[in-house]
């Protein structure tokens, strides 16, 4: 048995009076389907354990976090504000890059604006919804409407022209994906993660070609005094674990470089 479950379970049994142990997980909204299945995973492995989860956007959670936010591990959607964190002295050791993502374009179903083709993100008068720039699907939004810009078949003007159809910048990508399925905008740029099969029957994805995407990397990492350092090595361990990998890859994620060995 691995020596996080081991002492995790000493230490339940120790306590086992004691009210459950809790486990808060600060992540960005795009991992919520998946954490949320490793999560009650591992509650059912070890009983007495309770996994909590605190998902927004990643430049709020790290504003959370330096305000005094008490949580046990943290997993943005960027490296950037993983390093930010870090800078802040609020990281324990060393981060590990567990998954990666991809943009789509999505559209309602109905598709009002008639958008058929990337190009038509920059028609005047349609209604794009991005996430704001702090944001990192913001931040891969914008980089990946530069790079369609330089693309053959679309014009120089092409992400000035979309980037004026921005109607509103959503706080987190989850935000962009419910104002397109509500219809409050012709189309939006998110994860192809967010795809779930509730939404999938309620727009249409238009696919980005993969020389011009963006990938998003999402590192994790335990907090530093953390309140159940046990619970969060064992919760990083079961995300970079086999069993974290093909749940994320259900979920739409991509696999991270290459397999990390378990945070010790």
């Amino acid at each position: 048995m691995k020596s996080w479950l081991v002492a995790l379970l000493a230490i339940l049994a120790h306590d086992g009076a004691a009210p459950p142990r809790t486990v808060t997980v600060f992540a960005a909204a795009s991992l919520t389907e998946a954490f949320t299945e490793l999560g009650r995973a591992l509650e059912r492995r070890v009983p007495g354990l309770s996994v909590r989860f605190n998902f927004a956007g990643s430049q709020q959670l790290v504003a959370q976090l330096e305000q005094g936010a008490a949580g046990d591990v943290f997993a943005p959607a960027d490296r950037g504000w993983m390093a930010a964190a870090a800078a802040a002295g609020l990281i324990e050791g060393e981060p590990a890059v567990f998954a990666r993502n991809r943009l789509v374009v999505l559209v309602p179903v109905a598709n009002p604006g008639a958008i058929e083709r990337l190009q038509d993100l920059a028609r005047p008068g349609l209604k794009l919804v991005l996430a704001g720039p702090s944001v990192p699907a913001g931040k891969y939004s914008r980089a990946v409407l530069d790079k369609l810009a330089a693309a053959p078949g679309f014009p120089a003007g092409f992400a000035r022209g979309a980037l004026a159809n921005v109607a509103s910048e959503e706080e987190n990508v989850k935000a962009v994906v419910t104002k397109v399925q509500l219809g409050e905008a012709d189309a939006g740029l998110a994860y192809r993660s967010d795809i779930t099969p509730a939404v999938a029957p309620r727009v249409r994805v238009i696919e980005i070609p993969e020389a011009r995407n963006v990938l998003a990397e999402y590192p994790i990492a335990v907090l530093r005094g953390a309140a159940e350092p046990a619970g969060a090595r064992a919760f990083v361990e079961r995300v970079l674990g086999p069993e974290g990998r093909r749940v994320l890859g259900r979920h739409g994620l991509l696999p991270g470089p290459v397999p990390v060995a378990s945070p010790r």
